[in-house]
């Protein structure tokens, strides 16, 4: 196709090779205990990581942090920490977190303050040198400063901005962002313009949302990945701004953790993936121009705010030290949530005490990142991770690691992608796109931003579980908006427990058929395997106000429990009747006024949508009480109805 430069943007993955079977897998059985936590797989000349104990802290932050180890330095060392440092031929020795009033308590009493880094001669060997620092009683974990390796396959879409090929009619939009047509994974008609197997309802069900909220700028998403390029013009107005800037970084947007300096995103060997990955959560809403963004706002400088935590820059990445700053630095500047598509390739962790212990120092940062109140609407800090693309039968790590969300990913057919991992440490399923095997091509993939000076337009297609994690991410972000805009307040493990059950089934359509696209798939292989579900925006907020939902499958007569609202009791109350107002009834197409028998629903919805209905009782007799009628209280409950072509196994109530 002239000038298609198709793009499948894989995950970030660490560590080279594209197969399982060529990863080296951690033991079953839990290795001895050691004080070395990794190896040096892609280590940083000079460097090593440690943690020494709480007692010999003292003495290493009696010297100046970045002074060299010698007697000229403004406060000299003990002689036995001058002997220590001599005898392992350290140059110099810094904290990894470095030392700030704003935050320093909590730093101290999250443990962070005994990581240090240590430097050494270029040519040191540095495995004789963690060997010898492993012996030093004072030290409790040494850590090489690897650095994470992606692993892209060099492709890529460009947008053609032409005429949309209608192949049937279509509901308005709610925004006039010109492309919005083009991302069916925001509002799926079964276009058949994107594929011939597009199947309605294969999305992330934000429309109905974005009538209740499109984001709040208090929320912010600290975006783990290459720069996000801030002067686009879909996402400038959405970009986080730092109220307190450090003279000497100039952070105004978030901060280049590779390099120490500014963001950028033009140098060789950038894809435009950190700004692609923002546009889907945050690009501007009803600005008249491009795409839009889950959480980007309703045209009113609402949405929320993307932080630019740069660790991918060209062909070099932060090591672990750099990027576990990159996590703290969020935590420390507003971030609640932390949005991650990279990882290790799936097989080289297979446990999490195995990760735990080959990248302590990074578990402890996300630890720090969860425990910080950034907002009003949640306790704790929330973080995503793209499960993986190698279509392996688990998710990758940091992704499958328990206190995280990992995420698969799905096409416009409602099936799981052909590369996405899916089983153990899967949590939830988001649209991560697909481009072979569909008749649309690249329009099966994800549209969004992309970097202009690499691809000379500003929006671009890309696949992968790279692209699913930010549609999670993003979801969550509108979630905690409208928690906000409600006065609701959560744990982060309520929050997160919100997200894994806001979902609609996939199972339904993985029978004993093959699926082939990119590879030849056995959809069987994924049952119960992609995580709860795919995502859903809607329901999302229907938990965080408290309204329960139900799920009915379109076209189709069914019937529903009321026990879920008026308790066990339900099928022997006096049911006054069911109002269903008219928005409620276009967006559903609600055949007839759906009755009550024995204590169930019967509803009959013609179309995929969303819609609220209320439904009385008399709580207290058949009738109720007046000032001449002795009778009981009417009792009204308002559900919200989720019209799919799909239908939960657990009866339909969420």
């Amino acid at each position: 196709m002239k000038n298609k430069i198709l793009f499948i943007a894989v995950s970030l993955m660490v560590a080279g090779g594209c197969s399982v079977e060529e990863t080296s897998v951690v033991p079953e059985e839990a290795p001895e205990p050691s004080k070395i936590a990794n190896v040096p797989d892609n280590a940083e000349h000079g460097v090593l990581i440690a943690k020494f104990d709480a007692g010999f802290v003292p003495q290493l932050e009696a010297m100046e942090r970045t002074a060299l180890l010698t007697k000229s330095a403004p406060e000299a060392p003990t002689p036995e920490l001058e002997n220590l440092f001599d005898g392992l031929g350290v140059i110099s020795c810094s904290r990894v977190f470095a030392k700030d009033d704003r935050n320093e308590k909590e730093t101290r009493a999250a443990g962070l303050h005994r990581w240090y880094l240590l430097k050494f001669d270029r040519d040191k060997d540095l495995k004789a040198a963690a060997e010898a620092l492993a012996q030093v009683a004072e030290v409790s974990i040494v850590q090489f400063n690897n650095k994470p390796v992606r692993t892209f396959d060099g492709q890529r879409a460009a947008f053609r901005d032409e005429p949309h090929p209608s192949t049937k009619a279509f509901t308005p939009y709610p925004f006039n962002d010109p492309y919005l047509f083009w991302q069916w994974h925001y509002i799926n008609n079964a276009d058949q313009a994107i594929s011939n197997t597009s199947r309605e309802g294969a999305d992330v069900n934000v429309a109905p949302a974005w009538k209740l909220t499109g984001g709040d700028p208090r929320i912010i998403v600290a975006v783990l990945d290459e720069g996000v390029k801030y002067t686009h013009p879909d996402l400038a107005d959405n970009m986080w701004i730092n109220p307190d800037p450090d003279p000497e970084m100039n952070d105004i947007h978030g901060y280049n953790f590779v390099d120490n300096c500014d963001i950028e995103w033009t140098r060789e060997g950038n894809v435009g993936h950190g700004t692609h990955v923002a546009g889907t959560i945050a690009a501007v809403n009803g600005n008249g121009i491009g795409v839009c963004g889950i959480a980007g706002g309703t045209g009113k400088g609402d949405g929320v705010r993307i932080m630019s935590c740069q660790i991918f820059s060209g062909d070099d990445s932060a090591g672990d030290a750099r990027a576990a700053v990159a996590i703290k630095y969020a935590a420390d500047h507003g971030a609640s949530i932390l949005q991650c598509s990279f990882g290790f390739e799936a097989g080289q962790a297979r446990y999490d005490n195995a990760f735990e212990a080959a990248n302590p120092l990074e578990v402890e940062a996300m630890r720090y990142f969860m425990s910080k109140k950034n907002c009003d609407a949640i306790d704790g800090g929330l973080i995503f991770f793209s499960s993986g693309n190698e279509g392996a039968p688990m998710s990758g790590y940091p992704a499958a690691y328990r206190d995280y969300i990992s995420v698969t990913a799905f096409a416009p057919d409602f099936l799981p992608a052909y590369y996405t991992n899916y089983g153990p440490g899967c949590n939830i399923s988001a649209p991560g796109g697909e481009i072979n095997g569909h008749s649309g091509g690249e329009r099966a993939a994800i549209l969004s931003t992309v970097v202009s000076e690499i691809d000379e337009v500003d929006y671009g297609y890309m696949q992968g579980t790279s692209m699913s994690c930010p549609h999670a991410s993003g979801v969550a972000a509108l979630g905690l908006s409208y928690a906000l805009q409600k006065g609701k307040s959560f744990t982060r493990e309520e929050f997160q427990n919100m997200i894994l059950t806001s979902v609609n089934d996939l199972n339904c359509y993985l029978d004993d058929e093959v699926k082939t696209t990119g590879s030849t798939i056995k959809l069987m292989d994924y049952y119960g395997q992609m995580g709860t579900g795919a995502i859903d925006a809607y329901k999302l907020l229907m938990q965080v106000e408290g309204t329960p939902c139900l799920n009915v499958p379109v076209g189709k007569a069914y019937r529903a429990s009321l026990a879920g609202f008026f308790g066990g009791g339900a099928k022997d109350l006096t049911y006054i009747g069911v109002e269903v107002p008219d928005e409620a009834r276009e967006a559903l197409g609600i055949e007839g006024t759906p009755k009550i028998y024995e204590g169930e629903l019967q509803i009959k919805c013609s179309r995929t949508g969303c819609g609220k209905i209320k439904v009385s009782a008399i709580a207290g007799g058949n009738r109720v009480g007046s000032d001449v009628v002795m009778g009981g209280i009417p009792v009204t409950k308002e559900v919200a109805i989720v019209s799919r072509t799909s239908q939960s196994a657990n009866g339909g109530w969420l």
